[in-house]
């Protein structure tokens, strides 16, 4: 081999060498780009308005780029986190993601618990539940797992009573063994419930409903403690459960700087702490 066949030879090694070095190289620079920019979805209210004011400057902290995606109805939050559309949110309880798994054969799971604005009872009418007359309408949000959750409610102050045996995620009205009042259950779309106290006697709604329509969870006549089935989560898909993003998204959670701002802002009174708080 001549000098000038040997010299041509090792350029071409070189240059080979020098293009996958390049190709790996730039690689890491997206996959290390992409990592650091995330979406996160919720339906507007109080778990939005939360995140943008406490979790999202301490992601940014981290060197995060954080886009807040709000949608306007409960099923887009996980349709979008199913197809890649955003990486995480932040608006359901667990029974509620149990059922959504189920019938769309999805895989999103929970990473922790977050503050919870619970369900309650209103009124426009009436001032105490002591007060309810025979034959009064309550509207519920009609969505299974809330449905049950506002019987289990109703339940708890007495007003009737459903099977024993039931799972609480899976009452209907079919399962109300005693009503005593005769009460008229009247099942509507969660985010109608607030204007439905005009025509209702009583509504039961959930927290960030409440705080969205620009009420006060110190209104309602009863609170549920809500247990941890219907505490609110941060979901991710199960492939990103043990990625970077999703830990530093549930350490933004758990941290000292956001117990110290929900315990200190008005609009957070009234939620319940996750079991990591207490």
């Amino acid at each position: 081999m001549n000098s000038f066949n040997f010299c041509k030879k090792v350029s071409v090694v070189v240059l080979a060498l020098a293009l996958t070095l390049s190709v790996t190289a730039c690689g890491k620079t997206n996959q290390n780009s992409e990592k650091k920019n995330i979406k996160v979805g919720f339906l507007a209210g109080p778990y939005s308005d939360q995140f943008k004011r406490a979790v999202q400057p301490i992601l940014e902290k981290k060197g995060y780029k954080v886009e807040i995606v709000e949608f306007s109805n409960a099923v887009q939050p996980n349709s979008s986190l199913t197809d890649g559309s955003i990486d995480a949110n932040v608006f359901q309880h667990i029974g509620y993601l149990k059922g959504i798994n189920e019938k769309d054969k999805s895989d999103i799971v929970e990473l922790i618990k977050v503050p919870t604005a619970p369900l309650g009872i209103y009124s426009n009418k009436f001032k105490k539940l002591s007060e309810l007359k025979e034959g009064a309408q309550v509207s519920l949000s009609s969505d299974a797992s809330n449905l049950a959750r506002s019987l289990v409610l109703l339940q708890q102050a007495g007003l009737i009573k459903i099977k024993p045996d039931i799972d609480p995620l899976k009452a209907t009205e079919k399962d109300i063994t005693e009503n005593p009042k005769k009460i008229k259950i009247v099942p509507l779309d969660a985010p109608q419930l607030p204007r439905s106290l005009a025509d209702v006697d009583y509504s039961i709604i959930t927290g960030n409903h409440v705080i969205a329509a620009g009420m006060k969870l110190s209104d309602s006549l009863l609170l549920e403690d809500p247990p941890a089935i219907y505490q609110i989560i941060l979901a991710v898909r199960g492939a990103d459960k043990d990625k970077p993003f999703a830990k530093d998204l549930a350490e933004a959670y758990k941290s000292k700087e956001f117990r110290t701002f929900v315990e200190n802002d008005e609009k957070a009174k009234g939620f319940s702490k996750p079991d990591y708080w207490k």
